[in-house]
């Protein structure tokens, strides 16, 4: 049996951003910006899909609003939308009641109880969105939390030939084209990467052969809290592996009650409450709980595994 290469003794939250850490879409800094109507965009993203088919061509529905920004920004709309804007714009997002004070105080909870601070467990908070990565690292979430998984953009193409040629600084420029994607089903490959300890281990390959003893963060370890049905796939893999899901809500601006509740009455998710993490919120409570029941699963495990050493037979 190969050696463990980990404690497994961290909690890892995992958030989707928009509706979950915000009370809205990302994006609608970027349209108060060039005075466009967002309703008019997501409107056209809602079509593009047949728009293309017409013309045989497949797109993909989840990213397929990051190639209609491109056009707007190709179409002089955003003319001059760089990475180092977005990361702008980032700044100007409101997080929802709560937050992210929340994430602190989760992680001073876990350092207050002994048992957890004998077996060394610790918290780690992790962002898992179709948004848009800059936008997330220039918001206050960045500084706290331990990683980030989110669509980017390239704003200078490496052009053929780019290899034989001296590397050049580029002055920040308007965005040109889709770097990395996050679709609503690969947000599943963030959880096995976190899972897998890939985050702290690149030289791993995240379908790599590991036994559960060798993974950083069992899926049982791991919290998923979002709000809608793009995030089904990922409720669905942590639900079957021993994981905690929550389903989260918000009434303004916009309210979805209804299509959270939804999801729990599937079954999809195990807990539902408003998108507000003050302390004595049906949120806030619901997580810590979740937290002092793993934490203390995590204990238990670790005393029995001391217990089955024997040790050896006395004089």
């Amino acid at each position: 049996m190969p050696a463990p290469l980990h404690t497994q003794t961290v909690i890892a939250f995992v958030w989707d951003f928009d509706k979950t850490l915000i009370p809205s879409n990302m994006q609608d800094p970027i349209f108060a910006e060039y005075d466009v109507d967002p309703d008019e965009f997501w409107t056209e993203v809602d079509h593009l899909v047949e728009h293309y088919a017409r013309e045989g061509v497949i797109v993909q529905r989840d990213t397929a609003y990051l190639g209609h920004l491109l056009t707007y920004v190709r179409e002089g709309i955003f003319s001059d939308l760089s990475n180092a804007k977005l990361r702008k714009l980032g700044a100007e997002l409101q997080p929802v009641p709560g937050m992210p004070e929340f994430m602190q105080a989760v992680r001073d909870h876990v350092a207050d109880v002994p048992d957890f601070v004998a077996e060394h467990i610790s918290v780690e908070h992790y962002i898992v969105s179709t948004g848009l990565r800059e936008m997330i690292e220039g918001s206050v979430f960045a500084p706290i939390v331990d990683g980030i998984w989110a669509n980017t953009f390239i704003e200078h193409v490496a052009e053929p030939g780019f290899l034989d040629r001296l590397p050049v600084a580029h002055p920040s420029s308007p965005i040109t084209q889709v770097g990395y994607t996050i679709d609503n089903t690969s947000k599943t490959r963030a959880l096995f990467e976190i899972n897998k300890g890939i985050n702290y281990n690149p030289d791993l390959d995240v379908n790599a052969r590991m036994s559960g003893d060798q993974r950083r963060v069992p899926m049982k370890n791991m919290i998923y809290i979002a709000d809608g049905p793009s995030d089904v796939p990922a409720f669905s893999i942590l639900n079957t592996a021993g994981g905690r899901t929550l389903g989260v809500y918000n009434l303004e601006p916009h309210n979805n009650h209804s299509k959270v509740k939804a999801l729990q009455e599937q079954g999809r998710i195990q807990g539902m409450a408003e998108a507000d993490y003050r302390p004595g919120k049906p949120a806030y409570l619901w997580l810590m709980d979740t937290v002092d029941q793993i934490g203390h699963e995590i204990v238990e495990a670790r005393r029995q595994a001391f217990s089955s050493i024997q040790n050896p037979p006395g004089h």
